[in-house]
């Protein structure tokens, strides 16, 4: 039965324990089913959503003698994980002589197979889960054919050999579809026993709501199939259900005329609603606690931004209950760029909490963070003025620019909006410590500082470098302030090496370009905000057409809905790749996801500020397109608040919800960023409701008088004039 759904659903929790009970034992239009379940089992709510009521018992020994010959009768898993459900050879049998045909999940025995313990699914690097579940028989088709891929949440299963399963756990590459194949070693986990009119699930298949399943028209597709083979020659009831967590519009609703207030109204609550905000109670757990595989601890508390904000909701672990594990760094670009969503959506809401919050999350990692402290804040160190990658011990001494300039970024948009100069000076030196650590033509030597290195060599040794590394993610926003600070203060040399390092990027566009990762489309859209903000301090006709070469692949790429698809330069050649480091969330040119960790929340700003430093119709409506597809897949959940008014990475603008190759091995499909995603979106959307931008917003920063305490003793002369450009 093939139904085709502009948006796909799953059941709203809040449905009637009472309706199904075993009292109303009608059959539900001719649809012979008896279930065997808890009243809350996820199936049997969306079953009984459908309009008809079902016989339901509390064992399966009950839901066998009472079902009538010929029935369909559903063995759920109530005890998953922790307790198989309890099935005899006895109970087999009856189910024979009655021509009962049975479903049974995570069963504790099947006749003539042997179930090993149960096992949670394979993990790999920060917990990503590598085991998919693929289609292996035609079943589902045309629905689902063979190799079709879906995902299941926090699985455990008994592992099992049997000839010709339906589903099985693999560790594949694809996005929905394994296009390399089976691996040897695969997991059976739905099954049917030859000739015994019985259907195995060693998982649990009938969680699909509460723990969040997708893609959910595949499970759609599952469910009615698995049905139809319960009750053969009767027809399947059209299922009722709404996603748990959903985008808030379709693509065929009418926005409302404030639809961007309210998106920044909803971005903005969600800082607090998250919980991802330390509170000081919670400070001890944040360091020591497994990098997204844990949930927040019981009895966490919500913060203010004294004490940071956590990174993120990782897609990697999505418990039995929707919940989903943190990343409980304490970063100082998800700090700053926070402050910034927060700063900017108290500006649009008069919200007095993220006003306050803002400033909080400033104080904290300008100074007292450790990011900001020990050698960082040492005159006579050469690491002095960065900002440490996040505040766990192991990380503090690696420097990411591109990193240092979004946290850069983000306290400059605060301040402007809070209106104050309180964190001028440590602006600053990030800013000056960043640029002599940048070499002649505009480029470090590597990705990533060491301050092991930094000790060593010093910092004069970067400053010197005169190497390139055409990567826009690594140097384009770290441009950004090198322009946004010679606007401020006529350093030359801010401007000078910038200008030469995105000369020579443009010079070798796109043929000597490097995509991080293997996102090409990502690094074109880096080089947007930079190429925009150097139209703004040297406006030249080479430089508007560097800019509009970026722009203009941007509009090209754009898709009706507004996103922007997500190209890749060499998809993965064997399975073993999947989940083995950090990745698209495609597997090749063509799938249809947008990357909101990495494309969307930038592509908006850039666009958006070379929309207004050109005065180009065209950009603005594009930028107009984008903003419009972020407000309708902004995510809505009554059942998880936490989750509620946010954006996840990857979102399948056909499908129209979030979904994609999970392969990741750290920042997976379903992670939410308090830093890169949520807040350069929330940002963005805020800078339109104002009818300003970044750089005007900015613009009447006095951080040029702390320009004569710092420059001398961090760039001293004497290195100024042995380096001057000819």
């Amino acid at each position: 039965m093939s139904r085709s759904r502009i948006m796909p659903s799953i059941v709203v929790l809040a449905l009637s324990a009472a309706a199904g009970d075993a009292a109303l034992g009608a059959e539900a239009g001719g649809f012979n089913l008896v279930f065997a379940c808890c009243p809350e089992n996820d199936l049997y709510r969306v079953m009984s959503r459908s309009g008809s009521s079902y016989p339901r018992h509390a064992s399966a020994a009950e839901a066998i003698r009472s079902a009538p010959d010929g029935a369909g009768v559903l063995i759920l898993a109530d005890g998953y994980p922790q307790t198989r459900t309890k099935m005899t050879a006895g109970l087999y049998e009856a189910a024979a002589k009655k021509r009962v045909r049975l479903y049974v999940e995570y069963p504790s025995t099947v006749p003539g197979l042997s179930l090993g313990a149960p096992r949670f699914l394979e993990t790999g690097a920060y917990g990503a889960i590598l085991e998919r579940t693929v289609v292996t028989s035609d079943l589902f088709a045309p629905r689902l054919p063979k190799a079709s891929i879906l995902m299941i949440s926090s699985g455990h299963c008994l592992p099992v050999s049997v000839p010709n399963p339906h589903l099985v756990l693999a560790r594949v590459v694809g996005y929905d579809r394994a296009v390399l194949g089976l691996p040897k070693e695969v997991t059976p986990i739905l099954f049917e026993i030859p000739n015994r009119r019985v259907m195995v699930a060693t998982t649990k298949l009938s969680h699909f709501v509460t723990g969040r399943y997708a893609p959910t028209d595949a499970w759609d597709a599952v469910w009615e199939t698995i049905l139809g083979w319960l009750a053969p020659g009767q027809t399947v009831p059209d299922l009722k259900w709404t996603a748990t967590v959903r985008p808030i519009h379709r693509t065929t609703d009418k926005l409302p005329q404030d639809a961007q207030f309210r998106a920044v109204r909803r971005a903005t609550q969600w800082y607090r609603k998250s919980r991802l905000l330390v509170h000081r109670s919670g400070v001890h757990w944040v360091p020591g606690a497994g990098r997204g595989v844990k949930p927040l601890p019981p009895g966490w508390k919500a913060g203010d931004g004294k004490h940071g904000i956590l990174e993120c909701y990782i897609s990697k672990r999505i418990f039995l209950d929707g919940s989903q594990a943190v990343n409980p760094c304490n970063r100082a670009d998800c700090n700053l760029e926070s402050s910034m969503g927060l700063a900017l959506g108290s500006s649009v809401l008069k919200d007095r909490f993220a006003r306050e919050a803002a400033r909080h999350l400033n104080d904290f990692t300008w100074f007292r963070c450790p990011v900001s402290q020990g050698p960082r804040a040492d005159p006579a160190s050469p690491s002095y003025g960065l900002l440490g990658h996040n505040a766990a011990p192991q990380s503090l001494g690696h420097y990411f620019s591109d990193d240092n300039a979004r946290a850069v970024l983000g306290s400059v948009a605060a301040a402007a909006v809070l209106q104050s100069d309180r964190w001028d000076e440590a602006i600053l030196r990030t800013i000056l410590a960043n640029f002599r650590t940048t070499g002649v033509n505009g480029y470090r030597p590597s990705t990533r500082l060491e301050e092991g290195a930094l000790q060593a060599n010093g910092w004069q040794h970067y400053w010197n470098h005169a190497g390139t590394d055409f990567i826009p993610h690594y140097h384009a926003y770290i441009w950004c302030t090198y322009l946004w600070l010679y606007h401020k203060t006529g350093f030359k040399p801010l401007l000078e090496r910038t200008r030469t390092g995105m000369r020579l990027m443009m010079e070798a566009y796109p043929d000597r370009w490097h995509a991080e990762c293997g996102r090409t489309e990502e690094e074109r859209i880096h080089m947007l905000l930079p190429l925009a903000w150097l139209v703004r301090v040297n406006d030249q006709p080479v430089h508007r057409r560097w800019l509009r070469t970026m722009a203009e692949y941007v509009v090209k790429a754009q898709r009706p809905c507004g996103a922007i698809p997500q190209t890749v330069a060499r998809p993965h050649t064997a399975n073993a790749q999947y989940g083995a480091g950090e990745s698209p969330i495609v597997y090749a040119t063509g799938d249809p996801a947008t990357d909101l960790l990495y494309t969307m929340n930038f592509a908006l700003i850039g666009m958006h500020e070379a929309a207004a430093a050109t005065g180009d119709a065209k950009y603005a409506r594009c930028a107009d397109r984008m903003a419009e597809f972020v407000i309708r897949i902004q995510t809505r959940s009554e059942a998880r608040p936490e989750l509620d008014g946010t954006w996840f990475r990857s979102f399948d603008f056909k499908r129209w919800e979030y979904w994609g190759s999970d392969g990741d091995a750290g920042w997976g499909v379903w992670t939410t960023e308090t830093g890169w995603t949520h807040s350069w979106i929330t940002a963005t959307l805020a800078l339109r409701h104002m009818k300003t931008n970044l750089w005007d917003l900015t613009a009447g920063s006095k951080i040029a008088r702390h320009m004569g305490k710092y420059r001398p003793t961090m760039l001293p002369d004497d290195v100024l004039r042995r380096t001057a450009p000819k």
